[in-house]
């Protein structure tokens, strides 16, 4: 392994209990009222993460409590662009964000729609984006911003790079030692490796890949 540093993010403020992880992370990527979040989750999550030392990146999706944000609703984009920026102000009054990452549907739309990838860039404040590879991430870079390429350490890869769609068999991985395996194989090709808080053992499973790629000399640090 050739990589000196890599990020650990997760995506947190969503579920009870979910900011324990900020005992391991490097950076948050907190819910900020689209599929999860209210002005009490996003004040204790900004507290929690500054107490932790730990960046805070805005985590809007879609305004789909019910779908938790994973259902795509095919909205124009620039309605989606407004309510995007709507969620990254909301969680702005409560502290600094340092970046956006998107959710669910809306992540993985910004990422192949060019035309909602604009208008999403051109209704941010923020200046920094994290997502996979794609029309967002290419965006940003054009705009000359900061950008960090993620790598997913609990969920399965398609061939073509994309992840396997939630609700399918295998889309979420649930052994540890495979969890391990893909965040050590995935350090070197992204500077920022997620863990969904709403995973079964994402406690555990951020301890051990935490642990595992400090044993193999990354040091895990904030990408901002």
């Amino acid at each position: 392994m050739r990589v000196t540093a890599v990020d650990l993010n997760a995506d947190l403020g969503e579920i009870p209990g979910d900011l324990v992880l900020l005992e391991v992370v490097t950076s948050a990527n907190v819910a900020c009222g689209g599929h999860a979040g209210d002005a009490r989750s996003m004040s204790e999550a900004m507290k929690a993460a500054a107490d932790h030392g730990v960046r805070v990146g805005a985590h809007p999706s879609y305004l789909d409590r019910e779908g938790f944000g994973r259902v795509e609703r095919h909205e124009a984009p620039e309605v989606v662009a407004r309510q995007v920026a709507e969620q990254v102000e909301a969680l702005a009054s409560f502290g600094a964000v340092h970046y956006l990452k998107l959710h669910g549907a809306l992540y993985h739309r910004a990422n192949s729609d060019p035309a909602l990838a604009e208008a999403i860039l051109e209704a941010l404040a923020v200046r920094h984006v994290l997502a996979q590879r794609g029309a967002l991430l290419s965006g940003a870079r054009e705009r000359g911003w900061g950008t960090t390429e993620e790598g997913f350490c609990d969920r399965a890869y398609r061939d073509d790079g994309t992840l396997v769609p939630r609700g399918q068999p295998g889309a979420v991985l649930e052994d540890e030692a495979e969890v391990v395996r893909q965040a050590i194989h995935l350090a070197p090709c992204v500077g920022s490796l997620c863990l969904h808080g709403d995973t079964p053992g994402a406690l555990a499973f951020a301890r051990r890949v935490r642990a595992a790629l400090e044993e193999a000399g990354v040091e895990v640090r904030p990408f901002t």
